[in-house]
């Protein structure tokens, strides 16, 4: 699976993508970050900002969405128009 950071996430994670396989227990997208916030310090940092959006394969979607079939995941800070 490919992850994606984009903006503060980028720029505190270090990297701009990783490609990973998941544990099997991890399931859901809230389950997802829950496990990318052990991997280091600066992921925990990450992930532990209050809202994180996140798209499943190019769609935006809610952290209960199942990861079954899902090749890439994007994180990023919400997003404001003007």
């Amino acid at each position: 699976m490919k992850i994606v950071y984009f903006a503060a996430l980028r720029t505190t994670i270090g990297r701009e993508e990783e490609a990973m396989t998941p544990p099997p227990h991890v399931l859901t997208i809230g389950d997802l970050m829950t496990w990318l916030a052990t991997l280091s310090d600066a992921h925990r940092r990450a992930f532990s900002r209050p809202s994180i959006q996140v798209a499943a394969d190019c769609q935006y979607v809610d952290k209960d969405h199942r990861l079954h079939g899902v090749k890439e995941v994007a994180f990023f800070p919400p997003v404001t128009g003007g």
